[in-house]
């Protein structure tokens, strides 16, 4: 199978081992991985703020990134940019788009997929041969809970790493706060989210936080490293990714440990 990685623009900038963990899981289950170039933006930004127009470049880049017929599945480590694609895309270009880019729209995004239900549903394996002996709680983020509706997915994949203690999370599915340009509108209710987010994490007792977007993560780790805590902060795929031959080092500032104390 031919699987192309959409490492989205934060986790290109910003957060890149999510991305290489994400490769490194495909290619370990022996799939080829690849990555277009032409790729950038999903344009969610854009359409959440209410820039739909002007998202049509970005969207229509999207599609000529992925439109190779060879590519079977494009998959990213993200519920927030799959949910973009899934549920924006073929509505945007059908809005101010045209009939091609519509299609396009519409063929990309039915192979577009979170890396969690790609895992299940596609590959239909929860069995990675992961390691990773510690504590762990874990955030579910709105869009892969509300749009992709992944459900227990992230849960099956965890529950499955050997060494791993998986420990509840209070108010589970509460945001975290940050919602994009949510955080930076509306800054003071953004904090007041994510307190009470980081408070639950506290009150797990976990060594680590977990969850399928960069974004969130950011935004939790954020506060947690404010207060000190020394609780740190993986993406699900970097635990996924970890063996006990070859144990996963982050290589990103935010989430290493001296960041956080």
């Amino acid at each position: 199978m031919r699987i192309a990685l959409f490492s989205t623009c934060i986790g290109d900038a910003m957060f890149p081992d999510a991305s290489k963990a994400t490769a490194v899981i495909l290619s370990r289950l022996g799939h080829e991985v690849v990555f277009p170039e032409k790729q950038t933006c999903c344009g969610q930004m854009h359409v959440n703020t209410g820039y739909q127009k002007e998202a049509i470049p970005v969207i229509r880049n999207y599609v000529d990134a992925f439109a190779d017929p060879s590519i079977d599945y494009v998959v990213a480590p993200s519920g927030s940019c799959i949910g973009a694609v899934r549920e924006e895309h073929a509505r945007v270009a059908e809005r101010y788009g045209d009939k091609a880019l519509v299609s396009g729209a519409s063929t990309a995004s039915k192979k577009s997929y979170e890396l969690s239900e790609f895992l299940i549903d596609v590959l239909e394996t929860d069995q990675l041969g992961a390691f990773f002996p510690h504590s762990v709680t874990f955030h579910s983020s709105c869009h892969s809970a509300r749009f992709l509706k992944v459900g227990d997915k992230p849960f099956q994949l965890l529950r499955n790493v050997e060494g791993l203690d998986l420990i509840p999370l209070d108010n589970v599915e509460e945001c975290c706060g940050f919602g994009g340009t949510f955080s930076i509108k509306n800054a003071e209710t953004s904090a007041s989210m994510v307190a009470d987010k980081v408070r639950h994490i506290k009150d797990s007792g976990a060594e680590y936080v977990t969850g399928g977007d960069s974004s969130c993560l950011m935004n939790i780790v954020g506060s947690l490293s404010r207060q000190r805590t020394g609780v740190r902060a993986l993406h699900m795929a970097e635990i996924l990714a970890s063996t006990k031959d070859h144990p996963w080092t982050p290589t990103s500032a935010v989430y290493s440990r001296e960041a956080m104390l």
